[in-house]
């Protein structure tokens, strides 16, 4: 389904492929050849998205533009089922596995790989030919690895990265659930004028 948002209209290259049941809304470009299978969701929430040539966006993946963190997804990208790409940089012939999570101001090197249910942070930086292990952490610029329940190791290098102000634009001290849900709902209140397109 391609739907306008904010007045944008998603661009769609005549060879890409979008599943009936996939949603792909606002500023958004799917590049020659790139398949966007059942249920995944590509949306511009006041940042573009851009798909490359001979991607491959799984099912039930979400990939999220924002605003200040527009997505780009180089070619020959495969995202896999459930995964969750939100105002990142992918470059050229990534995999990023099944529920990988890569977030806000990340960059994935070209090459690389994010295995299966491993989590890029915000604002963090992997260089080309990396692989992120099932489960592991990537965090800081460049990128140090964790493996799962490190956290008091990370923590330290976490907390530099401002994941309150990347993704909610408010202070830790400042940021309660009540405010993070306003802005939200403010932000996804907009859809309300949406309009579908086919």
């Amino acid at each position: 389904m391609l739907i306008e948002h904010d007045g944008k209209r998603p661009v769609v290259a005549q060879s890409a492929y979008v599943a009936p049941t996939a949603v792909v809304c606002g500023d958004v470009t799917i590049g020659e050849d790139s398949r966007v299978l059942f249920g995944a969701v590509l949306t511009a929430e006041g940042g573009s998205l851009e798909v490359g040539a001979r991607c491959i966006v799984m099912e039930n993946a979400l990939v999220r533009g924002r605003a200040g963190h527009p997505v780009r997804l180089g070619d020959n990208v495969l995202v896999g089922p459930h995964a969750h790409i939100n105002g990142a940089v992918i470059e050229n012939d990534v995999f990023v596995a099944t529920g990988a999570s890569i977030f806000p101001g990340a960059r994935v090197g070209a090459g690389s790989e994010v295995r299966v249910n491993a989590v890029v942070h915000v604002n963090t930086s992997i260089e080309a030919s990396t692989t992120v292990p099932i489960g592991w952490i990537a965090v800081g610029d460049p990128a140090r690895l964790f493996p799962p329940g490190a956290h008091k190791e990370l923590w330290p290098v976490q907390r530099e990265l401002d994941f309150p102000g990347t993704v909610f634009g408010m202070t830790r001290d400042e940021m309660t659930m009540e405010k993070v849900t306003r802005r939200y709902s403010e932000l996804f209140g907009r859809h309300r004028s949406d309009r579908i397109l086919g």
